[in-house]
């Protein structure tokens, strides 16, 4: 009974975990997606910055209150943790602007078979048939809802590599620090937003100027959209937060494959809001190839043989799995 007991339980944690970070994720691109269209404030990169400040205030105030208990993270994991982390904001901000929206959401699909890759050659993970033909399948669904056009060229192509690379390292690397140094995911939070916090405050309004051509400080504030920018920071604490407690319970393939999920609720909801020309025959037949391709890969992954760990590359603290039972 009591092993029963203990999968229930696990059950539970992973599909809260998951509502958690759908709910934050979708949540957080209406904000945004309002404050740039309604309002104007088209500085991603420094906005992205603010979230992780309004994260790192969230983290000290937990330290101070005694709900995160101080933990170790070597300056040398934490340096490159934070360099692949911030080259996939910016890689990823560059890589919209310079290419078509077509070639945008195609780059973004392959970040599944390189974390794939990244998961073969570091865990020496062996992926069953029947997993990688799901993925397959989730990745066509995706890509007939959102590809359209597709025109690229060469600095766009170098802009989605490194964003498709250093989002996908960035994804691993959360699994594997947190796996190899025991953290919690408010502890990784407390240990790396900092310093993704500063570097993207100090370089955002510089970069925002290059790729908008507009100032920051010379943005026309009001009352409307600092409300919106503060419910966006907030928003984004969570999101933060659930991107790390899912990386460690599902790991970084689980969370890209899962994570498209929220691409096609995106669709529903810009439907909702925008009528009918946001959904039309093409993109309905993509979302129930893609939700197929989820619950296949669903049932895939969790059979014996979905994923087997052929040897131990990585030195493990607690199971990651339990790693957030107590956050």
């Amino acid at each position: 009974m009591a092993p029963a007991s203990k999968a229930e339980k696990k059950a539970a944690l992973d599909a809260a975990a998951w509502m958690f970070n759908v709910v934050t994720s979708v949540g957080i691109i209406i904000v945004n997606k309002a404050l740039m269209a309604n309002y104007g404030f088209s500085f991603a990169t420094t906005l992205t910055g603010l979230h992780f400040a309004t994260t790192t205030l969230m983290t000290t105030v937990l330290k101070w209150l005694g709900y995160i208990q101080a933990s170790h993270l070597p300056i040398a994991d934490l340096l490159k943790f934070v360099l692949f982390a911030n080259f996939s904001i910016v890689g990823m901000n560059v890589s919209l602007m310079w290419n078509s929206v077509g070639f945008y959401q195609i780059a973004k699909l392959t970040m599944i078979p390189v974390s794939c890759l990244l998961e073969v050659v570091f865990d020496k993970i062996r992926y069953s048939r029947n997993t990688k033909l799901s993925i397959a399948v989730v990745l066509l669904g995706v890509a007939v809802c959102t590809v359209t056009d597709v025109s690229v060229n060469a600095k766009g192509f170098i802009a989605a590599f490194i964003a498709v690379w250093s989002t996908a390292l960035q994804q691993y690397y959360v699994h594997y620090l947190q796996r190899k140094y025991s953290l919690t995911s408010f502890n990784l939070l407390g240990h790396t937003a900092p310093a993704q916090a500063a570097i993207l405050l100090l370089l955002g309004p510089f970069l925002d100027y290059w790729l908008t051509n507009k100032r920051i400080d010379q943005f026309s504030y009001n009352l409307p959209s600092l409300v919106f920018i503060i419910l966006s920071c907030s928003i984004a604490v969570g999101t933060n937060l659930s991107q790390f407690i899912c990386i460690g319970r599902f790991t970084a393939v689980s969370f890209q494959v899962l994570g498209h999920m929220k691409t096609i609720l995106v669709l529903i909801l810009g439907f909702l809001f925008f009528g009918k020309e946001g959904l039309n025959i093409q993109v309905v037949v993509g979302m129930i190839i893609a939700v197929a391709g989820m619950i296949w890969y669903s049932n895939a992954s969790t059979k014996p043989g979905g994923k087997e760990r052929r040897s131990h590359s990585i030195k493990h603290g607690s199971d990651s799995t339990q790693l957030d039972d107590k956050v």
